[in-house]
């Protein structure tokens, strides 16, 4: 098949058919408009370009249609074309949430964006977001804003920012009760709260679970808790690189206690190796620290509840004299 052919049939098919046909359903709730997570049991897909290129988070696969059924069903390159030459033609379903909008890129730059939104303040529909559906304590809520890591989003959502080694604003992660992605045309780097000098170096896969780490350690003044906002772009790989080369640096990979998350703790291994500095793995007990959070405050809720109910109330005997 000539090049011009092989061009024309990519174009034609994307990814998202060959893993609707594979059995894989979109996840909504961890999927972007320029990331749409595919899940087929255990097994994860991201696609990305406009349905035209994929990654699988959990290994170092990737590519365009034709390598995606190499990496699925193991064919060879020939059988491959077969394949996709058969779905020509095939739509695969949309998830809802991109068909309800259909926003163009705003004029406005990344910083500008950012700047233009107000910071959360006690009683903000942000903070009683994060204080009361995520359980962040008003601590930590405090250090975040004092470091201009938070901003109000739509809808009583939540702007985490990425930012670069000079302090620019590169993108924000999304996250609101019924929401989550990343800012359009923006770039993950890394989240990052606590002092640049700390060495010890807490890595979640989101802002709110390294707030949530924060919170759970009363906020370790040796400690800056970072994320990469659930990715492992070269630019994250390259700005931690440069944190963990500094002496006495500790890496520690505080990821989700799932697949996913042992997958990027290796990496972190790997990284840390490179770097020549420290490694630790710190596990949540549930899946997240948001959820280890959650729980956290659901048991000191239920012990001040039951203590509480075993106050016998302050009555006076018919006929008792008054105190005093």
């Amino acid at each position: 098949m000539e090049k011009a052919d092989l061009e024309e049939l990519r174009g034609k098919v994307a990814c998202g058919a060959v893993l609707e046909t594979a059995g894989f359903a979109v996840d909504p709730k961890e999927s972007t408009r320029r990331a749409v997570k595919y899940r087929r049991g255990e097994e994860i897909i991201i696609v990305i370009h406009d349905g035209q290129g994929w990654f699988d988070p959990l290994s170092d696969a990737k590519g365009d249609v034709f390598r995606l059924v190499e990496h699925l069903d193991g064919l060879p390159f020939a059988a491959a074309l077969y394949v996709v030459a058969d779905l020509v033609g095939f739509v695969p379903s949309e998830p809802q949430w991109q068909r309800q909008s259909r926003e163009r890129m705003p004029d406005l730059s990344v910083p500008e964006r950012w700047s233009a939104r107000r910071k959360p303040w006690p009683g903000s529909a942000t903070w009683r977001y994060l204080q009361d559906a995520r359980a962040l304590p008003d601590s930590v809520l405090r250090g975040a804003v004092a470091q201009d890591l938070l901003r109000e989003g739509p809808q009583g959502s939540m702007w985490a920012a990425h930012r670069n080694p000079s302090g620019t604003v590169t993108g924000w992660e999304e996250r609101g009760p019924d929401w989550r992605g990343f800012a359009s045309g923006g770039a993950k780097l890394l989240f990052a709260l606590g002092a640049e000098t700390s060495l010890r170096l807490c890595i979640a896969e989101a802002a709110i679970d390294a707030m949530s780490l924060a919170a759970l350690e009363q906020q370790r003044p040796d400690t800056r808790y970072l994320s990469t906002g659930g990715g492992w772009s070269p630019a994250s790989s390259e700005a931690l690189l440069d944190l963990a080369v500094r002496a006495d640096a500790l890496l520690v990979a505080a990821t989700d206690n799932n697949a996913q998350g042992e997958s990027f703790a290796e990496r972190l291994e790997a990284l840390a190796t490179d770097a020549g500095c420290g490694f630790v793995r710190l596990r949540p007990e549930l899946e997240d620290w948001n959820e280890d959070l959650k729980a956290k405050r659901r048991r000191k809720d239920a012990r001040e509840e039951e203590r509480d109910g075993c106050r016998m109330p302050a009555v006076r005997l018919k006929g008792e004299a008054p105190p005093g």
